[in-house]
């Protein structure tokens, strides 16, 4: 007997996929290991990317902290391109391999120039000023950077969706296995933040950073054979063309089309995809039931919202190519549903950048010995990353399982509302941020500035405000790819999932543009900004810091505002069969 087939599924060799064969949580399982070596070949290098710009590249505090929020920001933008690529023309099986080959090819580059003194500044002399660097020495190191950047960009944009695309969505059972896939999904991002920022940073600090872009090259390697050996079992989308082909259109559709009867409206929908097309001559009474049914069920779903994109479909279009179905219309009101939720994410993804940056070169003055051991600043995400590893098996294992019997919901906890919570917890991390910040301050000048030597306060203080932040990052990204990949159309379901990226991308960007505002803005009086100084102790860096917490509060007010008004595509579809 023939097994039966995953409808616009194929495998790897371009095959239909088959039930029983692809898919599971045994393809899924590929995707969870290769997440853990990804994100430590990148994370081992962004996370102490500020002192390697600082102390070899003698880039000032400012610019070593922009370089990073920049270079970060491209990482998780470029995950679009990767997610566009994915559902358009290309899989997020293919996409991947490709992205993990540029990926190594850019940290290659990195090593390379890490382990020669003539591609670097010289070290700075007792009588001579650091020299920062430029020429080809600043082209070799951004040229790593940038196509690191590309392949960690393509990575971000297809893995996470690569390893959803491997449950039935259609099964209450398959759903849930999803949840529990995104939920261990952030475990191993935070399984290769957690070997990033103790053994590769420790490695970097100690024997060298040739040594740790050497560690994350090889990873990034390895990864390669470990995903490819899950080949056999995975099931791959199918492309189905560019999704912003199908937006532009439903847009210019409902912009240009002409008002007109019944008739017209029924005449200009597209036949191939419009489950209301007229019953054709022969077919039989039970087609022609069935027909009326899937008729009926598609007016049902035909959402409220955003009225006016309807006129793709009831107008008369001025060109046949403008002709859009009802469900290309819904896809599209879908996506810009969308969106409101994606920007009130991008706040979070600001304060999430303090860490790589400001946060980094405050514990850089501070005690950092636990006994006899000295811990590297960069070291410090280990607080949040231990939590997110201990809460994420208890969450999906006793938490969720009781959420589901108390609210009935299948997720237990909606994914809005572990989104919201993230944000609280970044309105929280920022004002914890500020005291630490003016504590820290006020011992500097205790002890008098210029003084050699580490702060006499321990950096633990700046460990609560990367474990509040870290708490934010586990219930904000784990509900936002999964939020983005179950409620998008399957047609743009990569690029929807690489939202959750782009909004770290936009925030990270954001940080760097708030930062150049506010010292344009605070400067005067024949004194620098609040950002600006030759050391940390100069700068008014909780003053930003309560500024950001203002940002977050309003933020998550205006999160609320769209939540509230959310409604969901697939949660009706799992009530209905719960019932």
């Amino acid at each position: 007997m023939e097994e039966e087939r995953w409808e616009g599924y194929m495998d790897w060799r371009g095959r239909p996929a088959l039930r029983g064969k692809h898919g599971g949580m045994l393809a899924a399982s590929f995707v969870l290991i290769v997440e853990v070596m990804e994100n430590m070949a990148f994370l081992a290098s962004a996370s102490n990317l500020v002192t390697y710009l600082s102390g070899f590249m003698h880039f000032s505090p400012s610019r070593a902290a922009t370089t990073v929020t920049d270079f970060m920001g491209s990482a998780f933008l470029l995950a679009l391109l990767g997610g566009f690529l994915a559902d358009a023309f290309f899989t997020t099986y293919r996409i991947y391999v490709i992205s993990a080959l540029l990926e190594f090819l850019g940290l290659v580059v990195l090593a390379v120039q890490a382990t020669f003194p003539s591609l670097k500044p010289p070290p700075c002399g007792a009588g001579s000023p650091c020299k920062q660097a430029d020429g080809g020495k600043a082209a070799a190191l951004f040229a790593g950077l940038y196509l690191t950047a590309l392949g960690v960009g393509g990575i971000k944009g297809s893995l996470a969706a690569h390893g959803a695309e491997q449950f039935d969505e259609n099964s209450s059972r398959g759903r849930k296995a999803r949840s529990t896939f995104f939920n261990y999904f952030v475990f191993s991002l935070s399984g290769g933040c957690l070997l990033a920022v103790t053994i590769v940073v420790w490695v970097e600090d100690n024997k060298g950073w040739q040594w740790g872009f050497g560690i994350s090259t090889i990873a990034i390697l390895l990864s390669l054979p470990v995903f490819l050996a899950g080949s056999a079992l995975y099931r791959n989308k199918i492309p189905a063309g560019s999704p912003l082909t199908t937006i532009a259109k439903v847009f210019a559709a409902a912009i240009s089309n002409r008002k007109s009867s019944q008739i017209a409206r029924n005449a200009v929908v597209d036949l191939k995809q419009s489950p209301v097309k007229a019953v054709v001559e022969g077919k039989n009474q039970q087609q022609q039931q069935e027909e009326e049914a899937v008729e009926e069920e598609e007016e049902e779903s035909r959402s409220e919202e955003l009225k006016w994109l309807d006129r793709a479909v009831e107008g008369r279009p001025l060109h046949r190519s403008l002709s859009c179905s009802w469900q290309e219309v819904e896809d599209v009101k879908v996506v810009m549903k969308l969106l409101p939720i994606f920007t009130s994410t991008i706040m979070l993804s600001c304060c999430l950048a303090q860490l790589s940056t400001f946060s980094v070169q405050q514990a850089e003055t501070m005690d950092t010995r636990v006994g006899r051991l000295t811990v590297p600043p960069a070291s410090l995400p280990v607080f949040p990353v231990v939590f997110i590893m201990a809460i994420a098996p208890l969450y999906d294992h006793a938490i969720v399982p009781l959420a589901r019997r108390a609210t009935g919901n299948e997720t237990g906890i909606t994914h809005l509302q572990r989104i919201g919570f993230g944000l609280v917890l970044s309105v929280v991390a920022m004002a914890v941020a500020a005291v630490v910040e003016a504590k820290r301050k006020r011992v500097a000048r205790q002890v008098g500035e210029g003084s050699e030597g580490p702060l006499p306060i321990t950096f633990f203080w700046v460990a609560f405000q990367y474990l509040f932040l870290g708490s934010a990052d586990l219930f904000t990204l784990a509900g936002q790819l999964e939020f983005f990949f179950s409620e998008a159309p399957a047609t743009m379901r990569s690029l929807a999932t690489s939202l959750s990226w782009a909004s770290l991308a936009l925030g990270y960007y954001l940080s760097s543009v708030l930062v150049s505002v506010v010292n344009r803005a605070t400067r005067g009086g024949g004194r620098g900004g609040w950002l600006s100084g030759d050391s940390l102790d100069q700068y008014h860096l909780e003053r930003f810091y309560w500024m950001m917490c203002a940002l977050s509060a309003l933020n998550f007010v205006n999160y609320v505002f769209w939540a509230t008004r959310y409604r969901y595509r697939a949660s009706h579809k799992v009530e209905q069969q719960q019932q």
